[in-house]
């Protein structure tokens, strides 16, 4: 077997002390490499489609990673480079580069991102704060840039012929074969950025970037963001033997977002052009892309209240503007990055929820419909590629199941949705630029993540990893013990069809009674819980369960991927709908047999913290105890973006804002809670803890608390994590079992 993907895939508890151990323990599910940094991330394939590339951490250091290569034609894989031939020693970021980091979830050091050339000739990478090219075929790089300052957001122009980078807020383009550098812009520092993204468009918007080439690379689009409106907040993350301050332009709920303006950069004269975006300067620019002419742009324009979303076109000779296409909703229109503009210049395809599901639609590039490609009650993930030559759109999507995600395509003429992919479970796929050659990373409850190249057809190539389970698999101890869940349905009150999943132990005794963990998350677009996938969860889960616990989870309305009338309900509403649904789920638990209906405890983290403390104060008779991992309990202390999205603005929706915070309703707890979190939290600032223990001493009410000294809202770390869920089943111990 490969090992590149091996450590990747096998999953936490397979480090066994003996061939013959059978039993999980919190220890072993965290001695995995995977939870410890060690991992294969960053996997692409080449545009040409002969080798898939990766970034791999070392033996000897699992957050140091270097570039590695599976060859699809001779399968062999091998390191592309090694970082410490261009860069040794400790490599400090610069501010933006940590935050930026942060906000794509990016963890380690080494070689921590990459891109490939069109033509599949050359690499480029950052490191150490520096620019760095590789070509492919003689396996030498160079180094681009050597500045003191760091470099961020490295590109390739489209035909290879230039880089473009950030820094110091400018933004910089240099020719690879003159090495002239040439700056396109020169007045950024301070509140002004150009080329960057602003913090809500990374958190929130999954816009990484500021700037965009046009296909020909005659020109460079690209953001001035003036964050001067917006509120300094300084943040302190406390460590175990110091206290960090830090100032932050952080726009909480109902204050001032940064001003965005786009310009666009001829690269021979450097002339520019202002787009003009309106009068109206309090919007969000979620989204830029060239035609594919390079003729004309296109941006998306969002409402402060995002129930608007404009997708219009820009010329570039003339300077006239379209509104090609208004998205409107009564609570919110869902972002997505499923535009994709033809070659044939008169046509592009664009998804929509305007009939309820997110489905994908053809537009003439005047903005006039032409036919809707997918419909019916269920949702399109993402547009994966459009082969014109064949007249395919593949896509993928949850048209079997929401519980999967499969490949599918559909005629560009219309027509008859194919399913590409085969197995039932969860398929996430990446498409080869040309050639339709495209890597399945595949799992399901009982099938650990498996990684395989196929054709457009769907007809498997070769592994890249199987992953198969046989006696020398260091799953194999554990595999007999493991338990596949059920799956059903429960119905809310309004009617729409709410799914669970249980787990429970192989062997209940006649007349036995079990307690339950209910593992809640149900916070909106990210909040799916029952899927047919395996995750780095599952095994808490299965040591759960190994534990004497029934584990139950359900997707309450609001929940992703059932349609927008599954989401909305909780518009304008927080903690309200989501409880009522999950207490549907514990009214079924208590319904069953093998179940102590007395003996229920709730956990989540995140939003799923801010659950278990709504659950817990507002039908707190129902559980036994809780325990909240890094809740929000004010959403007042949430960015913009986000928060009103689902609330709307503060000053239309007090009343909204104060119940769905949990404070109203500290006073009517009656049971054991615990509730832990991270003291350098960036995400859900640690304000959410210190707000929800004063008020919980000034009402007199006991509770269990966890604080982890320089932790940050994904409670990274081995001894972290060994210590936390080690709290955790102690906590449920005492209150859950006999």
């Amino acid at each position: 077997m490969k090992n590149w993907l091996r450590l990747a895939l096998v999953l936490p508890s397979l480090v066994a002390t003996t061939a013959t151990a059978q039993q999980l323990t919190i220890e072993r599910i965290f001695s995995s490499p995977t939870l410890l940094g060690k991992s294969v991330r960053g996997v692409k394939v080449a545009p040409d489609g002969s080798r898939v590339t990766f970034l791999q951490g070392r033996e000897s250091d699992y957050n140091h990673y270097d570039l590695w290569e599976y060859h699809i034609a001779s399968g062999e894989t091998r390191m592309l480079v090694n970082s410490d031939k261009f860069h040794q020693g400790p490599e400090q970021l610069s501010d933006e580069e940590k935050a930026r980091r942060e906000r794509q979830r990016i963890y380690g050091k080494g070689i921590m991102e990459y891109h490939w050339a069109a033509d599949s000739s050359a690499l480029l990478f950052p490191l150490g704060g520096d620019v760095y090219h590789y070509v492919v075929q003689s396996g030498e790089g160079r180094q681009l840039t050597q500045t003191p300052e760091f470099e961020t957001d490295v590109k390739f122009s489209p035909k290879g012929n230039y880089v473009s980078y950030i820094r110091e807020q400018n933004l910089y383009v240099k020719e690879i074969a003159s090495g002239k550098e040439i700056a396109i812009t020169k007045q950024g520092g301070g509140a002004i950025k150009f080329g960057m993204a602003e913090f809500v468009a990374q958190e929130e918007m999954e816009r990484m970037t500021g700037y965009w080439w046009s296909p020909d690379e005659r020109h460079i689009a690209y953001t001035s963001t003036d964050e001067s409106s917006v509120e300094i907040q300084v943040r302190n993350e406390i460590y175990a033997d110091q206290i960090k301050l830090f100032e932050q332009r952080y726009p909480a709920a109902g204050t001032a977002n940064a001003q965005v303006e786009l310009a666009i950069t001829e690269i021979a004269t450097g002339e520019r052009a202002w787009v003009d975006l309106g009068d109206n300067k309090d919007f969000y620019l979620p989204r830029v892309k060239w035609f594919a002419d390079s003729t004309a742009l296109s941006y998306q324009y969002q409402s402060r209240d995002q129930q608007n979303l404009q997708l219009r076109s820009y010329e570039l000779d003339s300077k006239q503007q379209q509104t090609l296409i208004t998205e409107t909703s009564d609570s919110w229109v869902n972002l997505h990055s499923d535009l994709h503009f033809l070659q044939d210049k008169e046509h592009f395809i664009w998804a929509s929820e305007r009939d309820g599901f997110k489905h994908l639609y053809l537009f003439n590039t005047k903005g006039q419909l032409i036919r809707q490609l997918t419909n019916g009650d269920w949702v399109v993930n993402q547009l994966k590629r459009v082969d014109e030559k064949a007249g395919l759109v593949y896509f993928s999507g949850r048209k079997d199941t929401p519980r999967e995600q499969h490949l599918y395509r559909v005629p560009l003429a219309g027509g008859t949705i194919e399913k590409v992919s085969s197995r039932a479970g969860m398929h996430k796929v990446t498409f080869a630029k040309k050639g339709g050659t495209y890597v399945d990373y595949f799992s399901s409850n009982n099938t650990l993540p498996q990684v395989s190249v196929h054709d457009h057809n769907g007809k498997h190539l070769t592994w890249l990893e199987q992953n198969q389970v046989d006696e020398s698999h260091p799953y194999s101890p554990y595999r007999a013990g493991m338990v596949t869940p059920g799956y059903g349905e429960l119905t809310a009150d309004d009617g729409q069809t709410l799914l669970y999943e249980l787990y429970k132990p192989a062997k209940i005794k006649t007349g036995e009674k079990l307690p339950v963990i209910l593992y809640v998350y149900g916070g909106p677009k990210v909040g799916q819980q029952v899927t047919n996938s395996w995750s780095r969860n599952q095994f808490l889960t299965q040591y759960w369960v190994e534990q004497g616990y029934v584990v139950f989870s359900l997707d309450n309305r609001g929940s992703y991927h059932r349609g927008k009338a599954f989401e909305s309900p909780i518009y304008k509403h927080l903690g309200v709908v989501e409880v009522a649904d999950q207490l549907k789920g514990v009214e079924f638990l208590k319904s069953l047999d093998f179940v102590d209906g007395s003996k229920i405890g709730v956990f989540g983290h995140s939003y799923g913290g801010y659950m278990a403390q709504m659950l817990m104060f507002k039908a707190g008779d129902q559980f036994a105890a809780g325990v909240s991992g890094a809740p929000v309990t004010d959403w007042l202390l949430y960015d913009t973006h986000y928060t009103e999205r689902y609330l709307g603005h503060p000053q239309t929706n007090a009343a909204g804002y104060q119940a769905s915070a949990v404070f109203p309703y500290v006073k009517d707890l009656t049971k054991p809670i615990l509730i832990y979190h991270g003291m350098a939290d960036d995400n859900v600032l640690f304000t959410n803890a210190t707000k929800v223990f004063s008020e919980l001493q000034q009402q007199n009410k006991s509770f269990d608390m966890m604080t982890y000294p320089g932790a940050k809202h994904s409670m990274r770390g081995k001894a972290t994590k060994v210590h936390l869920n080690h709290t955790i089943m102690n906590f449920f111990e005492r209150h859950l079992k006999p």
